[in-house]
């Protein structure tokens, strides 16, 4: 569930193939980024992050891994 519901959301918040949507919640997290580090996005961050999975998607094996987590979780409740 999570690993396919993750490259609908993140486009949906405005973390695109062709870039962060103007207005988007993107922009506001990507403004909010830039600002508390001197103007630019760190690397790994989790704007970049969710900007590089709007614009290639998940992986195999990040599908993977989440299908996993996702698993682990619900096996708790």
């Amino acid at each position: 569930g999570l690993a396919l519901s993750i490259p609908a959301v993140v486009p949906a918040m405005g973390f695109t193939a062709g870039g962060i949507v103007s207005g988007s919640l993107a922009a506001k997290m990507m403004s909010a980024a830039a600002i508390a580090n001197g103007g630019g996005v760190p690397a790994g961050s989790i704007v970049a992050l969710l900007q590089s999975i709007g614009a290639a998607g998940l992986s195999g094996g990040a599908q993977a891994m989440l299908a996993s987590l996702g698993a682990a979780v619900s096996s708790l409740f």
